[in-house]
């Protein structure tokens, strides 16, 4: 090609025993770069799958970074804030640190498949986050914390958040035990979403509450702001009916 000769080197990767991302990878990073430096005139460059993976793995990323966007959008109509939606967000990381965990523990490299599968998780896991945070707002009152509120909250919700989280695992749970050659493409996006959903599933009791207590507290959230407000009203009013009370006693003597 071009004058120059050369040397194509093609293999298939039995996806059971490895994955064609990590190996060109680490091929790319320790033994090319040894090879062209001891052979003067070297080159080399990769393609095929591995080229067709990272083309798509750039472009699942726009469309992720866009589905961020249009998540806000929306969760910003309906909270009518633009801190709140933010809240709801972080869940979004949180469920990555499952996807990480499971590979991990499966013995997985993350791949394509498994940045599809975490892709998905960001419109799972901000549902129970919203539904989380619209009990807090219409528990907080005059008599009741926020911070008491994001505990009853997480007691009246615990249970539906619980079981729709157990039966989406569940149900996808047979494919992390699969051993068939066909499974072994499919079984990296299913490890993103069991363990992104175990993982955000309890992070978002735990972690969720707590935070969005501590910005209310600060008066970034709007159930803490509608609390200060009503006690603000609250205190006028006895302010006022005091002071009438004094004018009319006042009066009268």
């Amino acid at each position: 090609m071009d004058g120059m000769r050369t040397v194509t080197v093609q293999a298939d990767v039995d996806g059971r025993f490895g994955n064609a991302d990590a190996i060109t990878a680490r091929l790319a990073k320790d033994f090319l770069p040894d090879l062209v430096a001891a052979t003067p005139g070297l080159s080399f460059e990769i393609l095929g799958q591995a080229a067709n993976s990272a083309e798509t793995v750039s472009s699942i990323m726009v469309g992720f970074l866009i589905g961020l966007v249009g998540i806000y959008l929306v969760l910003s109509f309906q909270f009518r804030s633009y801190v709140e939606p933010v809240i709801v967000m972080l869940t979004i990381p949180l469920a990555f640190l499952g996807v990480i965990w499971g590979h991990a523990a499966m013995g997985y490299n993350i791949s394509m498949p498994s940045l599809v599968g975490a892709a998905s998780l960001a419109g799972i896991v901000v549902n129970n986050a919203i539904l989380l945070i619209e009990v807090i707002k219409d528990k907080a009152g005059p008599e009741v914390t926020v911070a008491e509120a994001a505990g009853l909250a997480v007691r009246a919700r615990f249970r539906p958040i619980f079981v729709s989280a157990t039966t989406t695992i569940l149900g996808m749970a047979p494919l992390l035990t699969e051993t068939s050659t066909q499974a072994q493409t499919l079984k990296p996006l299913v490890i993103s979403v069991v363990f992104g959903l175990l993982t955000s599933t309890a992070l978002v009791l735990l972690v969720l509450p707590a935070l969005y207590a501590i910005l209310a507290e600060l008066g970034l959230a709007r159930a803490g702001r509608a609390r200060r407000e009503t006690e603000a009203s609250l205190r006028a009013g006895s302010q006022i009916g005091d002071g009438s009370h004094t004018v009319s006693k006042g009066t009268s003597t």
